[in-house]
């Protein structure tokens, strides 16, 4: 516990759970007694905890005969009290049949009756009564080969029965005794060996919130080609109304990158990622009180010593994941090897964690940053205003004549328009201004009037100092010319400009 505070810090705190899932009961130092969760109730489970699926077939009507059809896959799949009762009441029922048929060709004979006279041949020797009859099958059945009990070249229908008898008996130990032996190397006690964790957490990892939880394999022997998958188990209802009892949608533990192939030797967390792809994308510490569903776990590979496919199953239900813990460290390093304690492989500790979910995580950033909503609804009334310049530009084309002179004469809103940009337009605009404009631009407390009076000044000042530089008979001159130009008629002044430009 010590080495635990040094290693992750004060803030962090074992938790002790318990294998019902009941409750959490924290331990820490200086802490008090704290009240213990009370317990939810519990509810039905699809996949228990020992990986049992609790699914009952009912009301098949007429299917029930598809069993027989795969009458082998049905002793199988049958409990081992059945096997053994089916085992042995078929080899009973065999036996006194085959030894009842033994004794009727004795008793057509007259075996029975005639057995104690020395010059009389019967079928079977030594054959008196059904339990001698007995005898002989099981002697001759089990290839004991006592010799007191034998078959007669006298008996053509016995020959027959018994090479019936010798099929028969085959076709019965090879079905059975397949059976059995099929049924005892099933690998499904090898996936006692393979731990789960009791709950699993959801934490904090490399910067993402993540669900996690814990295997192992308790035995030497390793598992070839691991696989594990992820099923979430969740009602749900459709857009068009159809209730969804048992949806299932796919749990991404790195299919993708590869990390679902295990290399089980040691205790390994499987992670899953909860981004916008993620059916937990809207699961908060919150919600998940009020959530219903199941998380299904699946563990695949082949055995290594019997080269056996094994399946190893559990589930987590919503009250059986954490939220805030991670799980405690099982693996240290001794001398030349690793060790592994499973005494705290399922055991956690406390972590802080956002309570919040990703989508909430992301719309707090999102309003958070002053660099992506300003962007964002700048770049939509630009938008807007063009769309709206273009608009006007419609309605203009569609007015009268008379009308379209008045409207082509107030350019002055259009411009407004256009001249109400955003702040970054602005910025660029600066850039095609001279360097001493854009430095007094820079200044705070320039506004735009004064910039462009100044601006005014400046274009103005050349024009200003080259009239003074001229002779005073040539400034008269300028003067006069600027005078008639102002007295010169419209159509005059507009053939000067057009010269000009």
């Amino acid at each position: 516990m010590s080495a635990l505070r040094r290693k992750f810090g004060d803030d962090y705190q074992v938790v002790t759970t318990s294998s019902s899932g009941s409750g959490l009961q924290p331990q820490g130092p200086g802490q008090g007694p704290q009240q213990q969760l009370v317990p939810k109730k519990k509810r039905q489970r699809f996949v228990d905890k020992n990986g049992r699926c609790n699914v009952q077939h009912g009301n098949l009507g007429s299917e029930t005969s598809r069993y027989l059809s795969d009458l082998f896959t049905t002793l199988v799949d049958l409990k081992w009290r059945w096997n053994l009762f089916i085992f042995i009441l078929t080899y009973t029922v065999a036996w006194l049949f085959m030894a009842s048929m033994w004794w009727v060709i004795a008793y057509t004979r007259g075996d029975l009756n005639k057995a104690h006279v020395g010059n009389y041949t019967p079928c079977v020797a030594n054959v008196y009564n059904f339990p001698s009859a007995f005898l002989f099958f099981i002697e001759t059945e089990a290839t004991i080969g006592y010799g007191y009990r034998y078959i007669t070249d006298k008996c053509p229908e016995g020959i027959i029965l018994f090479l019936f008898q010798s099929i028969l008996g085959s076709i019965v130990d090879a079905f059975l005794i397949g059976c059995m032996f099929i049924k005892m190397s099933q690998p499904k006690k090898r996936a006692e060996t393979l731990m789960f964790s009791e709950h699993a957490v959801i934490s904090m990892r490399d910067g993402k919130l993540t669900l996690m939880f814990r295997v192992g394999n308790l035995r030497n022997s390793h598992m070839v080609s691991a696989q594990i998958r992820c099923k979430l188990l969740k009602s749900r209802q459709t857009p068009e109304g159809e209730f969804l009892p048992l949806d299932q949608l796919e749990l991404d533990v790195g299919f993708s990158t590869g990390a679902d192939q295990l290399f089980l030797v040691s205790p390994l967390t499987i992670c899953h990622v909860i981004d916008a792809k993620s059916p937990f994308y809207d699961l908060s510490q919150r919600s998940m009180q009020t959530e219903q569903f199941e998380i299904v776990v699946i563990l695949e590979g082949i055995v290594e010593t019997t080269g056996m496919t094994c399946q190893a199953r559990t589930s987590y239900t919503e009250d059986e994941v954490l939220w805030g813990h991670r799980f405690f460290p099982v693996i240290s390093l001794e001398e030349g090897f690793f060790k592994v304690d499973y005494s705290q492989f399922h055991a956690t500790f406390e972590v802080p964690t956002p309570p919040y979910s990703v989508k909430e995580q992301e719309e707090m950033l999102l309003m958070s940053s002053p660099l992506i909503a300003p962007a964002i609804t700048n770049s939509k009334e630009r938008h807007n205003s063009v769309e709206c310049l273009d608009g006007l530009d419609d309605i203009t084309t569609k007015l009268p004549s008379k009308l379209q002179k008045i409207t082509g004469r107030e350019d002055f809103p259009k411009k407004l328009l256009r001249m109400s940009s955003t702040t970054s337009e602005k910025a660029y605009s600066l850039g095609d201004l001279p360097m001493k404009l854009q430095r007094i631009s820079s200044v705070p407390g320039n506004s735009e009037e004064k910039l462009v009076s100044k601006t005014t000044k400046m274009l103005s000042d050349p024009m200003s100092q080259s009239v003074a530089d001229l002779p005073p008979k040539l400034q008269k001159m300028a003067g006069g010319a600027a005078r008639m130009e102002g007295n010169l008629p419209a159509k005059l002044r507009k053939m000067n400009s057009d010269r000009f430009t």
